[in-house]
C-alpha cells in the first residue's frame, strides 16, 4: 500500500512521533557459567553429567541442577553403587564439591573406589586410509564393504549417545589417583559417627534423617550454595550422594515389615530434600533398596517425590543369567520417571527396552537387542525341518549324513 501524500516530501523530523516502533530486541538472560555444566537445549535448565554418557542421554542431556535422581538398587547393590561412584568421580574431575552420606560403609571407603578418569579421551586417532587404485571405481569399493542383502537395511545404533560431547569417560578397572581425589573438597556424613538425638513425639522423621538433613543444610548455607546468598565468590555445584536410604541401617523399618511403623519417615525426608535443592546449586543421587520394600503404594509415593527415577534389574543369581537371549548383557534398566521442568510435557526416552552391561573398563547402557542366531535354541519350525530332513536322508540310504541338511 502506498504512503499517504501528505507525508511524502516532509523531513523525518517533522513526521508524527507515532510512526516510531515500540518493539525492542529481546536479549537472552545471562546464565551462570560454572565448569562442568551446560544449559539444556529443551528448557534452558542448567545440567550436570552423571558420569555415564548413555545415562545422560536417557535423562534428556544430564541431571538438572536442583533435582533428585532415585536409583532403585539391584539385589546385590553392585551396579547401583557403581553409578553412584561414576556420579562422584565426575564431580571430582569437574572440581565440584561433594557430600557423601552412608550408614554401612564409610564415605572415605566409597571415595577410594572411584574409577580413574580417562583424561586424554578427547584426542580420537583416525585410522590411516589406504591409497585407492585409480582403476577401481568408488561405487564398487562401497559395495564391497557390506553384503548385498544388508545394503538397504536401516542401521541400528545400540549405544545411547548424544551428538555433542558432555562429561568424561572412566576406567573401572583402575581407581582414581589419590592426588586427584584429594584435590576435591568433600563433606562426609557417616551415621555411626553422628550421634542422633531423640525426636519429638509428633515428628514423622527419623533421628537419622533429621541429622542428615540438618548437616546438609549447614553445608549449603556455609559454603555459599544457596541461590539467595550474595555472590561473594565464584559459584560452584554441590554433588550429593546418599547411599542406600530406607535400609535398616538408617534405623528405618521400611524394608523390614509389611506395615512399617515409620512409613512416612523417608517421604518426609524427601520433601525436605527437594525443598532444599530447589533453592540451591545442588544435585542429588539417592540409592534405595526397592526390592526389600513390600508396600508398592508407598514405593510409588517415594518415586513421585523424586524428579528422576530409574530401576536396575540385575541378572546375577536369576535364570536370565544363563539364558542365551541375554548373554551380552548383565541386567535390565527401567526408566520409572523423568522430570517435568519448565515445560508442560517431558521428553520420554525413544526406547523402553534398555539393558546395561559392564565391560572390562566401562559401564554402558544400550538398547536391548536379541542375538541374530541362537545355536542351541532352535525354533519349533526349524526343529521340524531338521527332523524331516533326517528322515529323508535315512530313506535315501545316506546313513552317514543323517544329521545334516540335504545338499541339492
Amino acid at each position: 500500500m502506498a504512503a499517504p501524500m501528505s507525508a511524502v516530501g516532509k523531513p523525518s523530523a517533522e513526521r508524527s512521533p507515532f510512526n516510531t516502533t515500540s518493539f525492542q530486541k529481546k536479549t537472552r538472560t545471562k546464565l551462570i557459567s560454572i565448569p562442568g555444566t551446560r544449559p539444556s537445549v529443551q528448557n534452558g535448565q542448567l545440567l550436570v553429567s552423571t558420569g555415564v554418557t548413555s545415562l545422560d542421554y536417557l535423562l534428556g542431556g544430564g541431571l538438572a541442577v536442583g533435582t533428585v535422581l532415585l536409583i532403585e538398587e539391584d539385589r546385590y547393590d553392585s551396579y547401583s553403587r557403581m553409578i553412584l561412584k561414576y556420579f562422584l568421580a565426575e564431580g571430582v574431575v569437574c572440581q565440584h564439591e561433594l557430600f557423601v552420606a552412608a550408614a554401612q560403609d564409610n564415605p572415605d571407603d566409597i571415595l577410594q573406589e572411584l574409577p580413574a578418569p580417562i583424561l586424554d579421551d578427547i584426542a580420537i586417532h583416525k585410522p590411516v586410509e589406504q591409497p585407492r587404485l585409480s582403476c577401481e571405481p568408488q561405487d564398487s569399493l562401497d559395495a564391497m564393504k557390506i553384503a548385498w542383502r544388508y545394503q538397504n537395511l536401516p542401521k541400528v545404533q545400540s549405544a545411547l549417545a548424544s551428538s555433542s560431547r558432555f562429561g568424561h569417560y572412566y576406567d573401572v578397572s583402575k581407581t582414581m589417583e589419590p592426588e586427584i581425589r584429594q584435590a576435591a573438597k568433600c563433606h562426609h556424613f557417616y551415621l555411626p559417627e553422628h550421634p542422633t538425638q531423640s525426636s519429638p513425639a509428633h515428628s514423622t522423621m527419623l533421628e537419622s534423617y533429621s541429622a542428615l538433613l540438618k548437616s546438609l543444610q549447614e553445608v549449603i548455607n556455609r559454603e555459599g550454595f544457596d541461590v539467595a546468598a550474595p555472590m561473594s565468590k565464584s559459584r560452584n555445584i554441590l554433588r550429593i550422594g546418599l547411599h542406600s536410604l530406607g535400609s535398616a541401617l538408617w534405623g528405618d523399618d521400611l524394608s523390614c515389615h509389611d506395615n512399617p511403623k515409620n512409613g512416612h519417615a523417608l517421604t518426609t525426608f524427601l520433601y525436605g530434600l527437594r525443598a532444599l535443592l530447589r533453592s540451591s546449586l545442588s544435585v542429588a543421587v539417592v540409592t534405595l533398596p526397592s526390592h526389600l520394600i513390600q508396600d508398592r503404594a508407598l514405593m510409588g509415593s517415594i518415586t513421585r517425590l523424586c524428579d528422576n527415577a530409574i530401576a536396575l534389574e540385575s541378572f546375577k543369581g536369576s535364570e536370565r543369567e544363563t539364558n542365551l537371549l541375554y548373554k551380552d548383557y548383565h541386567g535390565l534398566l527401567h526408566v520409572r520417571q523423568v522430570p517435568h521442568l519448565n515445560c508442560l510435557a517431558s521428553k520420554l526416552p525413544d526406547h523402553k527396552d534398555l539393558a546395561f552391561k559392564l565391560k572390562r573398563k566401562q559401564f554402558s547402557i544400550e538398547r536391548l537387542h536379541l542375538p541374530p542366531d541362537l545355536s542351541e535354541t532352535v525354533s519349533r519350525v526349524s526343529r521340524g525341518e531338521l527332523a524331516g530332513a533326517a528322515t529323508v536322508a535315512s530313506a535315501c540310504g545316506s546313513g552317514s549324513s543323517g544329521n545334516k541338511h540335504l545338499d541339492f
